[in-house]
């Protein structure tokens, strides 16, 4: 007896070992939203049988199945197994982790691989790489492509990189799939199937593929639709990337040193995509430290080329660092003794350099000098390789930072292949192609009423798709032409013309979109697998052409689109531009930094500037004006067009108050009360008709432009930024302002946004903090600012945009010019032929 109890307790625990390690499927009666139970976690800890089932056969909820590049050779790894049965296939080749979130965690060993690449992070360097606060993949096909700067040390020390996403239910994993390039070569391939959870994924980079300098990184996403085969379902499709697990990770400490100023572009971002410069600036409050500081803080916008920068003042401690910040100490070494230990060097002439701070551990870049003077020189050290003379015509506006390859900036008629401007030959097997390209304008373009630019269309659809499908050609976002598909039985367009309108274009910065509509008589029956089928349907060919007319060049005051396309008037200045600045504290200056980095990096140099104390010595010179409305001169805000009575009226709600209520009776409800609502409705609608059908507006039906409204800012808004004339007419002065110094640093740093910063226009542009609504008051009446030497041909197209945007003047010209042809016919005939 007392030899068979033992032998029958070791018979029951290896039967109960067994019936845990069996997996047992409970999808069918899980509740909804209950996470899936792994029953793997448990089964590394027991021993199995031989006789056991394989751990394999277990649910169906695996994490997605990877394909292994060409370099790396990566291969999925169960998810949250600690160790995985030697026995299983799943466990024979393992090299990238991937993991999906939100199952139960393994009570012992499972947290070593719950975050990929904190082994790394935590010894070495972590670079996120997202510039954006978003990065979604959407549609059948999408591609975002951007480049990050590496050191000489971050390109030569082991990497890794980690990314997270999750996508969309109905994308099908078996037909669909993201790569990751970098340089132009593959690195990582995976089926897309994470909608449940997100999924964490880390892989090795070859030694080697990392160069110092520009890297260009590229996700690609192939989807597909489980089970709609039409071209709505197709706007379904997405996979979000989470900016904030995105990353590179270097190995060893080496990867960390910053070892001289050219450093600075390696800057990167943080975990949500920002970047962010914290000076600290002992002397912040004396008159002298304004230029060069602002000199310094455009330098260090353009030499990181980031497209979402702050900057952030201090005096009297250093910020903490982290990824995509900076901290930049600037003054002498007695006004740092309390801050940081200034080396000796800096006794005897300027310095910039970088230094590790002995008490936090944090590299930060110091410039420092026995005297002011000797710190500006120091300043122009580090500015001076962004400087570029006014003059000087530039090729390209720098966009790789965030969208890669730069836009080329067109200034006449010129004709660019696809090839040229990124997008390469492609066949496409699905039902919704869709690619883009970006170009730029100059700051004088003068062609919104007249001209058309065209794609010489190569490309190619297969004999399946019919009648009905279209190519739609978007102008930023706003639809600009459609062409149809007419023929059956597949066709090639060669050089095949596509017009589009040039009043989509604007200065500075635009994006072309192309995408081909696809159907196909498959599609309406949509069998099972339909939307898997491989075959191609559309081919684009890299020899297709955009090609631009020559147009109207003349610049336009006010004008804030040109300012936020290029830095216009400013970044043609010659002589330094008037700042006034209200008060020297820490939020306007930060918000002064925040927007000259913003136009210093859309112009493509440091613009050059002179505090002023006063208007009245601004004189001739484009000038800004930057401060709470209330310290601002009365004067300025008349020039502007905006009412006086702001400086009092305008006061935002505080948080938790509810704000004044306005009259709600106007002019304009008396006036339909007078005359008759109806009549005024029915006027309405026929304009409406006009605008929509013929393109004709009351505005157009001028003889000259309407003079300006006096603008009142509502107490909703809490930021404005203006652009008029100066009173003597031969110079620019833009206003830049807000209630109060905090809300004017917050609408600064909300407006130069990468996402934003492009929709500013008209004469004024203000923003509402709570609700981050942009509105913009158009230009009713403008002065022409010659800014290319005399030409009858330019000339003749400025009169043709001008008579295009005023048609009464137009027909009238048309009718004294018939007029006086009459006349002159007349006259010449009577004086010929046979008399009586």
């Amino acid at each position: 007896m007392n030899r068979i109890l033992p032998a029958l307790i070791l018979l029951f625990g290896a039967a109960a070992a067994q019936a845990q390690t069996t997996p047992f499927d409970m999808s069918g009666e899980r509740p909804k939203g209950e996470p899936p139970t792994v029953p793997q976690i448990i089964a590394p800890q027991t021993t199995m049988p031989q006789t056991a089932p394989p751990v394999t056969a277990a649910p169906p909820v695996v994490a997605p199945q990877t394909v292994a590049p060409q370099a790396a050779a990566p291969q999925a790894t169960a998810p949250l197994a600690t160790t995985p049965p030697p026995v299983t296939p799943q466990a024979a080749t393992p090299q990238t982790t991937v993991t999906q979130t939100g199952t139960p965690a393994a009570p012992a060993k499972a947290p070593a691989q719950v975050a990929p690449g904190a082994t790394a992070a935590a010894t070495g360097l972590r670079r996120y790489v997202v510039p954006f606060a978003k990065l979604r993949l959407e549609g059948e096909a999408d591609r975002k492509s951007w480049s990050i700067y590496l050191t000489p040390e971050q390109a030569a020390a082991p990497a890794k990189f980690s990314f997270a996403y999750q996508n969309a239910v109905v994308v099908a994993p078996e037909a669909s799939q993201l790569t990751v390039l970098i340089n132009d070569r593959v690195v990582h391939q995976q089926q897309i199937g994470s909608s449940d959870n997100e999924s964490n994924v880390s892989f090795d980079i070859p030694r080697g593929l990392l160069q110092p300098g520009a890297n260009l990184l590229t996700f690609e996403a192939v989807q597909r639709h489980r089970v709609d085969c039409d071209i709505p379902s197709t706007y379904e499709l997405w996979s979000d990337l989470d900016p904030a697990k995105t990353y590179l990770s270097f190995a060893g400490r080496e990867a960390e040193k910053l070892s001289t100023t050219d450093a600075i572009r390696a800057i990167g971002v943080d975990d949500v995509g920002k970047t962010r410069f914290n000076l600290v600036v002992p002397a912040l409050s004396q008159p002298g430290t304004t230029k060069p500081i602002l000199r310094l803080a455009q330098g260090l916008a353009l030499l990181s080329g980031m497209p979402n920068e702050t900057f952030s003042f201090g005096t009297d401690q250093l910020p903490p660092g982290g990824p995509g910040k900076m901290t930049v100490v600037v003054g002498t070494p007695a006004e740092l003794q309390p801050v940081f230990a200034v080396p000796s060097s800096a006794q005897n002439g300027a310095l910039a350099t970088f230094a590790t701070d002995p008490r936090s551990g944090q590299q930060l870049l110091l410039v420092s000098g026995p005297s002011w003077q000797a710190i500006s020189s120091a300043i122009d050290m580090v500015v001076s390789p962004t400087d570029r003379d006014p003059d000087s015509r530039r090729d390209l506006l720098v966009t790789q930072r965030w969208s890669a390859p730069d836009a080329p900036l067109i200034y006449s008629g010129t004709s660019l292949s696809f090839e040229q401007l990124g997008v390469k030959t492609t066949e496409f097997s699905g039902r919704h192609f869709h690619t883009s390209f970006n170009v730029a304008i100059p700051s004088d373009f003068y062609a919104n009423a007249y001209g058309e630019a065209t794609i010489l269309l190569d490309a190619a659809y297969a004999e399946d798709v019919r009648p009905g499908s279209h190519i739609d050609v978007y102008v930023n976002g706003s639809i600009a032409t459609t062409k149809p598909i007419t023929a059956t039985g597949g066709g090639i367009f060669r050089q095949l013309p596509i017009r589009i309108t040039m009043r989509h274009f604007k200065p500075g910065l635009n994006t072309v979109t192309l995408e081909a509509m696809l159907m196909a008589d498959e599609d309406t029956a949509c069998a099972p697998a339909a939307t898997s089928n491989t075959t191609p349907r559309f081919a684009l060919f890299d020899t297709s052409q955009f090609r631009v007319p020559d147009f109207a060049r003349v610049a336009q005051r006010p004008n804030l689109a040109a300012f936020a396309g290029t830095g216009y008037p400013y970044n043609r200045d010659a002589e330094p531009t008037a700042l006034f600045i209200d008060r020297a504290d820490a939020d306007t200056l930060s918000a002064t930094a925040t927007l000259l980095g913003q136009m210093a990096l859309v112009a493509g140099h440091p613009i050059t500037l002179e505090p002023t104390a006063s208007p009245s010595t601004v004189g001739t010179r484009n000038a800004l004006f930057i401060g709470s409305v209330s310290q601002l001169p009365s004067t300025i805000l008349t020039q502007m067009n905006i009412t006086a009575s702001s400086q009092v009226a305008w006061r935002p709600p505080a948080p938790g108050q509810g704000g004044t209520p306005e009259a709600s009776v106007t002019i304009a409800d008396w006036r339909s009360r007078v005359s008759g609502g109806l009549l005024q409705g029915q006027m309405e609608r026929f304009q409406q008709w006009m605008h929509r059908n013929f393109d004709i507006t009351l505005s157009s039906l001028r003889f000259i432009p309407s003079s300006e409204q006096v603008f009142t800012p509502s107490n909703t808004n809490t930021f404005l930024i203006a652009q008029e004339a100066n009173p003597t007419n031969d110079a620019t002065w833009t206003v830049v302002t807000a209630p109060s110094s905090g809300d004017l640093r917050t609408g600064v740093e909300a407006m130069t946004a990468q996402s934003t910063w492009s929709q500013i226009g008209g004469r004024i542009t203000v923003y509402s903090g709570k609700t981050g609504k942009i509105d913009t008051v158009p230009v009713s009446r403008f002065t022409f600012v010659m800014s290319q030497p005399w030409s009858l041909t330019n000339y003749r197209l400025i009169a043709a945009n001008w008579l295009s945007s005023n048609i009464l003047s137009y027909a009238l010209l048309f009718v004294a010019g018939s007029f006086l042809l009459g006349i002159s016919t007349a006259s010449v005939l009577s004086k010929i032929g046979r008399r009586e």
